[in-house]
């Protein structure tokens, strides 16, 4: 019978560069040490900020070695191992960029206050990775019909009525009070939706549709004051 996930082994995994003897970070799979390195460096391209995940963007790959540091039979001989690799290494002054002392991985660490304040300084004005087109993830791909409904029931009703942050806001108490657009924006803005760019280019009510509007407006007052600057430039004209 094959060995459960729970009860598989596999290796620890010290990487460096090519030209130093000093190790960077020191891992476990259970898969290929070779496969690991390549899913850390498929990982840094994704953007992931972490000390070794910024320090791996900047390295060649040909630079980059994995060694097999120990091999284990179970999973909790791997992650006993790997935490006294990390121990070891630390103790020789290697200079890790592990976030934790091993075996639990990341969720072992307990950020202090000084941690995130750190954390906070570093990332301050650091541009984002950005991937457009077919270096996007999902680059060619759409959401399945279910995965939208379950997103449109999720949101139902958000921030509707009561749930809304500004509901019952009105005049000065309302974040959007004496705000004005600059006429350089609304220019920017009518630049972006004119001619073909308008999302309503070259399209036409269908006979339903005009009849549906209609049916909802019929017996309504619309007195010159309400109808639309178009309709007005039609029917005040003088001839």
């Amino acid at each position: 019978m094959a060995a459960s996930r729970e009860d598989k082994g596999g290796v620890v995994y010290g990487i460096r560069l090519r030209d130093s003897c000093d190790y960077r970070y020191v891992g476990q799979t259970s898969l290929s040490a070779p496969v690991r390195l390549r899913k850390h460096f498929q990982v840094a391209a994704s953007g992931r900020k972490t000390p070794f995940y910024d320090w791996l963007r900047k390295q060649d790959r040909s630079d980059v070695i994995v060694d097999v540091l120990d091999c284990c039979g179970t999973r909790d001989d791997l992650g006993e191992t790997e935490t006294a690799w990390i121990a070891y290494l630390r103790f020789e002054g290697q200079p890790l960029l592990n976030l934790s002392g091993g075996g639990l991985g990341p969720s072992g660490i307990e950020w202090t206050a000084e941690m995130r304040e750190a954390a906070r300084v570093r990332s301050t004005g650091r541009p984002g990775i950005h991937r457009y087109g077919p270096e996007a993830p999902f680059y060619g791909h759409s959401h399945t019909p279910e995965q939208r409904a379950k997103w449109v029931d999720e949101r139902k009703g958000t921030n509707s009525g009561a749930a809304n942050p500004n509901f019952g806001k009105f005049g000065a108490e309302h974040p959007s009070y004496g705000h004005t657009v600059s006429d350089e924006t609304r220019a920017k803005l009518s630049e972006q939706k004119r001619g073909e760019r308008n999302p309503n280019y070259g399209k036409k009510a269908s006979a339903e549709t005009r009849a549906k509007m209609s049916a909802v407006r019929k017996g309504r007052p619309m007195p010159s004051s309400r109808r639309s600057a178009h309709t007005r430039h039609h029917t005040n004209k003088v001839w």
